[in-house]
Protein backbone atom coordinates (compact mmCIF):
# COMPACT_ATOMS: atom_id res chain seq x y z
CA UNK A 1 0.00 0.00 0.00
CA UNK A 2 1.11 3.92 -0.57
CA UNK A 3 3.00 5.60 2.51
CA UNK A 4 0.85 8.73 3.38
CA UNK A 5 2.79 9.72 6.24
CA UNK A 6 4.60 12.03 3.43
CA UNK A 7 2.81 13.92 0.57
CA UNK A 8 4.12 11.52 -2.05
CA UNK A 9 4.83 12.82 -5.67
CA UNK A 10 2.51 11.31 -7.85
CA UNK A 11 3.82 10.59 -11.26
CA UNK A 12 2.14 11.84 -14.61
CA UNK A 13 -0.39 9.68 -16.25
CA UNK A 14 1.19 10.70 -19.65
CA UNK A 15 4.55 9.14 -18.51
CA UNK A 16 3.08 6.15 -17.94
CA UNK A 17 0.83 5.57 -20.90
CA UNK A 18 3.71 6.26 -22.85
CA UNK A 19 5.88 3.22 -21.73
CA UNK A 20 2.49 1.27 -21.72
CA UNK A 21 2.84 -1.73 -23.92
CA UNK A 22 6.37 -0.30 -25.10
CA UNK A 23 4.49 2.67 -26.09
CA UNK A 24 1.86 1.27 -28.18
CA UNK A 25 -0.79 2.05 -26.31
CA UNK A 26 -0.32 5.76 -26.89
CA UNK A 27 0.52 5.33 -30.52
CA UNK A 28 -2.77 3.77 -30.90
CA UNK A 29 -4.24 6.66 -29.09
CA UNK A 30 -2.68 9.12 -31.21
CA UNK A 31 -3.43 7.91 -33.99
CA UNK A 32 -7.22 7.05 -33.28
CA UNK A 33 -7.38 11.13 -32.21
CA UNK A 34 -6.32 12.20 -34.99
CA UNK A 35 -8.66 9.47 -37.42
CA UNK A 36 -11.31 10.79 -34.86
CA UNK A 37 -10.44 14.62 -35.77
CA UNK A 38 -10.80 13.26 -39.63
CA UNK A 39 -13.95 11.87 -39.34
CA UNK A 40 -16.01 14.54 -36.88
CA UNK A 41 -14.55 17.17 -39.98
CA UNK A 42 -16.32 14.51 -42.40
CA UNK A 43 -19.24 13.79 -41.02
CA UNK A 44 -20.29 16.85 -38.59
CA UNK A 45 -20.75 14.86 -35.72
CA UNK A 46 -19.37 14.10 -32.44
CA UNK A 47 -17.01 11.15 -31.57
CA UNK A 48 -14.99 9.77 -28.73
CA UNK A 49 -11.95 7.79 -27.80
CA UNK A 50 -11.62 5.69 -25.23
CA UNK A 51 -8.20 4.74 -23.32
CA UNK A 52 -8.74 2.03 -20.79
CA UNK A 53 -6.53 1.01 -18.45
CA UNK A 54 -6.31 -2.36 -16.13
CA UNK A 55 -4.55 -2.71 -13.21
CA UNK A 56 -3.42 -6.28 -11.13
CA UNK A 57 -1.72 -7.91 -8.62
CA UNK A 58 0.65 -9.85 -10.21
CA UNK A 59 -0.49 -13.15 -7.94
CA UNK A 60 -3.29 -13.61 -5.79
CA UNK A 61 -1.09 -12.81 -2.48
CA UNK A 62 1.38 -10.18 -3.93
CA UNK A 63 0.83 -7.42 -5.03
CA UNK A 64 4.53 -5.62 -5.21
CA UNK A 65 4.18 -6.24 -8.93
CA UNK A 66 1.62 -5.19 -10.63
CA UNK A 67 0.83 -6.13 -14.27
CA UNK A 68 -0.70 -3.05 -16.17
CA UNK A 69 -3.12 -3.52 -19.43
CA UNK A 70 -4.02 -0.98 -21.85
CA UNK A 71 -6.45 -0.71 -24.53
CA UNK A 72 -7.58 2.07 -26.76
CA UNK A 73 -11.10 2.37 -29.01
CA UNK A 74 -12.75 5.27 -30.89
CA UNK A 75 -16.30 5.07 -31.74
CA UNK A 76 -19.10 7.13 -31.77
CA UNK A 77 -20.16 9.51 -28.62
CA UNK A 78 -22.42 9.37 -25.71
CA UNK A 79 -21.72 13.22 -24.33
CA UNK A 80 -18.85 13.62 -21.85
CA UNK A 81 -17.61 17.31 -20.81
CA UNK A 82 -15.90 19.03 -24.02
CA UNK A 83 -13.87 21.59 -24.75
CA UNK A 84 -13.12 24.16 -28.00
CA UNK A 85 -10.02 23.62 -30.08
CA UNK A 86 -9.19 25.21 -33.57
CA UNK A 87 -7.53 22.53 -36.31
CA UNK A 88 -4.52 23.15 -37.91
CA UNK A 89 -3.96 22.90 -41.77
CA UNK A 90 -2.39 19.86 -40.78
CA UNK A 91 -5.14 18.32 -38.96
CA UNK A 92 -3.70 18.90 -35.04
CA UNK A 93 -5.91 20.66 -32.18
CA UNK A 94 -4.57 24.27 -30.94
CA UNK A 95 -6.32 26.35 -28.39
CA UNK A 96 -4.89 28.82 -31.06
CA UNK A 97 -6.43 30.55 -33.94
CA UNK A 98 -4.12 29.50 -36.53
CA UNK A 99 -6.05 31.75 -38.66
CA UNK A 100 -5.36 35.06 -36.08
CA UNK A 101 -1.85 36.64 -36.39
CA UNK A 102 -0.25 36.29 -32.92
CA UNK A 103 0.66 40.16 -31.39
CA UNK A 104 4.03 40.21 -31.13
CA UNK A 105 5.34 40.72 -27.23
CA UNK A 106 8.31 42.87 -26.18
CA UNK A 107 9.45 46.10 -23.83
CA UNK A 108 7.29 48.86 -24.85
CA UNK A 109 9.36 52.33 -24.24
CA UNK A 110 8.11 54.60 -21.17
CA UNK A 111 7.06 58.35 -22.82
CA UNK A 112 6.45 61.03 -19.90
CA UNK A 113 3.67 63.21 -21.05
CA UNK A 114 5.14 66.36 -18.89
CA UNK A 115 8.89 66.21 -19.69
CA UNK A 116 8.29 66.82 -23.58
CA UNK A 117 5.18 69.29 -22.79
CA UNK A 118 7.79 71.44 -20.72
Amino acid sequence: MTDTTEEAQIRPFAAVLQELAKGEIHADASKLLHELIDAVQEHGKKGTLTIRVEVGPIAKDDTSVLIVKGSVESRPPKTPPSSAYYVDNTGNLSRRDPKQPELPFGVVASTNARSSAQ
